[in-house]
């Protein structure tokens, strides 16, 4: 396990209830994935909430206490999943240095006129919320980045083509036990961008 002296960062990569975090430590030429987890934002017990401006397929869930009740419970598991995820990772010693984002899109969800698609952004705004408001909380600066543009704010980020971050992604993944599949890359890139960055 690499040293603190580069610090570690942590990158999500938001889905709709949950997230895969993983955490890069050592410093910005010499990383390497420490833990890679999916955690749950949205409560297992409360199965409606993985999912709560849906209310049936592709249709949307009127406002009101029920909306209300969903939206919430969100609010505090995620919350808790994500500062309890943070306060694990220093606990155990690591100094983060901060937070990075993936996120399918950063379009505002009232400047859709389709319902069905609104419905989705609005899901996926609440989750990177949740996220968001954890590293707050945490006292951590957080950074958030649409999946189609990461390569190319790497490339630019970190001085090296996209096909050597790629190669570089794949080399990474194959320290961690299980699969390694877009949204892992995606989250690792993600804290390797944090670690880049002087704060």
């Amino acid at each position: 396990m690499p040293g603190t002296r580069g610090g570690a960062a942590l990158g999500f990569t938001v889905k709709s209830g949950w997230a895969c975090a993983v955490l890069l430590a050592g410093s910005t030429d010499a990383a390497e994935v420490v833990d890679c987890r999916r955690i749950e934002l949205s409560d297992p017990g409360i199965p409606e909430s993985r999912q709560p401006y849906h209310d049936g397929f592709g249709t949307a869930r009127v406002e009101g206490r029920e909306l209300t009740r969903l939206v919430t419970s969100v609010e505090r598991f995620g919350r808790q999943s994500v500062t309890g995820l943070i306060t694990g990772y220093a606990t155990g010693g690591h100094h983060l240095r901060g937070v990075g984002v993936v996120v399918g899109s950063l379009i505002d969800p009232a400047s859709l006129g389709n319902s069905h698609v609104r419905i989705h952004a609005l899901e996926g705004q609440l989750f990177r919320r949740v996220i968001e408001d954890g590293a707050e909380r945490s006292g951590l600066k957080y950074s958030v980045w649409r999946e189609r543009d990461l390569y190319g704010v790497a490339a630019r980020s970190l001085h090296r083509p996209e096909p050597k971050l790629r190669t570089a992604l794949a080399a990474l993944g194959r320290a961690v036990d299980g699969s390694w599949r877009a949204e892992h890359k995606a989250a690792t890139l993600a804290a390797w961008l944090v670690l880049a960055t002087r704060h």
